[in-house]
């Protein structure tokens, strides 16, 4: 965990909001936050140093002066998770979420990629945060990637999949989640159809719903209530949250409200772990400014092109060439072509 010994500037309000399979990480910078707040927000905060541990063999950064993130929402169920909703996993934890946040020079849009945590995938020789040598290995479901490897093979499975470098890193956990939405006041959501979900613990009405914390986990991590069943039909609505959270953030007079500000500001940072670079609340403010013309209707939700494995059609793979068709757009900045937003496994994405 990394304490920043540096005074906030005077009169900083700046908000850092990154997207989650619908799961999205707020951290606040207030003007006005007394010295002991600050501290107390800045060691909430966990970084892991991504850059060390690849070292120099990565992806170049776009000459466009592109950004992508790496999203993750991890499913452990340590600690304070343990109650939730399918019980405890022994200490482990799986990605459970996870999306590529691709944001253009400018600032002014941003297109997100969800990966099917079912995806079988080939992962890398990679190192862990911790100096372990991971041998590559094939057709691996992408989840167990987390498990077995930490964020930094996952940064480095992602990279090798995309040819993105991921310039950062964001993670958040279940409980923060949780707290995040509370803190809020709850979410919004509207479905056009009941749910009902014994797995995640969700049953929903057709109709108009404010989620609290433990309602939009379940909201997010629901797949048994919508669609066929699988993990392609809980994207969709991971990433309707995600929309429907940034844009509450945007409607609510946050800012002018102090109280409302530190509670989010104290939820979020409990909840996430980034990259070195993103690491002090000074870093995740100047991230902030820099995307604050950025909005839910500037966002571009899709999937990952996936088809179901032949071998295991409980699984699914990388579509091709739509998969690379839709890495290659972002890679140029150029509009993802029709064909890239289509899996053959589950229709448009």
């Amino acid at each position: 965990m990394v304490r920043q010994e540096k005074k906030p500037r005077s009169r900083r309000r700046k908000i850092f909001l990154a997207g989650c399979a619908g799961l999205l990480v707020t951290a606040l910078a207030g003007g006005g936050i007394a010295l002991f707040a600050y501290h107390h927000l800045q060691a909430n905060i966990d970084t892991v140093d991504i850059n060390q541990a690849l070292g120099e063999d990565r992806p170049a950064p776009l000459p466009t002066g592109a950004q992508d993130i790496l999203v993750l929402g991890s499913d452990s169920r340590s600690g304070v998770n343990g109650d939730l909703a399918g019980g405890n996993v022994g200490g482990t934890a799986r990605s459970d979420t996870a999306m590529v946040v691709h944001i253009p020079q400018g600032r002014a849009r941003a297109t997100v990629v969800s990966i099917p945590r079912d995806t079988l995938v080939t992962r890398p020789a990679c190192t862990t945060a911790k100096g372990k040598q991971l041998h590559q290995a094939e057709r691996v479901m992408f989840n167990s990637i987390y498990t077995a490897g930490g964020p930094t093979c996952v940064v480095k499975t992602v990279e090798t999949m995309t040819g993105l470098r991921m310039n950062h890193y964001v993670e958040v956990d279940f409980a923060g989640f949780k707290d995040l939405v509370d803190a809020m006041g709850g979410v919004d959501i509207t479905v056009d159809r009941p749910i009902d979900d014994s797995y995640s613990g969700l049953k929903l009405a057709a109709g108009t719903h404010t989620l609290d914390g433990t309602t939009a986990l379940a909201f997010v991590r629901t797949r048994h209530g919508v669609g066929d069943g699988s993990d392609l039909g809980r994207i969709g609505l991971q990433q309707q949250f995600v929309l429907a959270l940034v844009s509450q953030l945007q409607r609510q007079n946050t800012l002018n409200d102090p109280v409302r500000l530190y509670r989010i500001a104290d939820a979020s940072t409990k909840s996430l772990t980034t990259d070195s670079g993103l690491g002090s609340l000074t870093s995740l403010a100047s991230f902030a400014q820099s995307m604050r013309g950025l909005g839910s209707s500037a966002t571009d939700t899709l999937m990952l092109p996936v088809a179901y494995d032949r071998i295991d059609p409980n699984r699914v793979v990388p579509a091709e060439p739509q998969d690379q068709q839709l890495w290659q757009a972002l890679r140029e900045d150029k509009p993802i072509p029709a064909a890239a937003r289509k899996s053959p496994a589950h229709g448009t994405a």
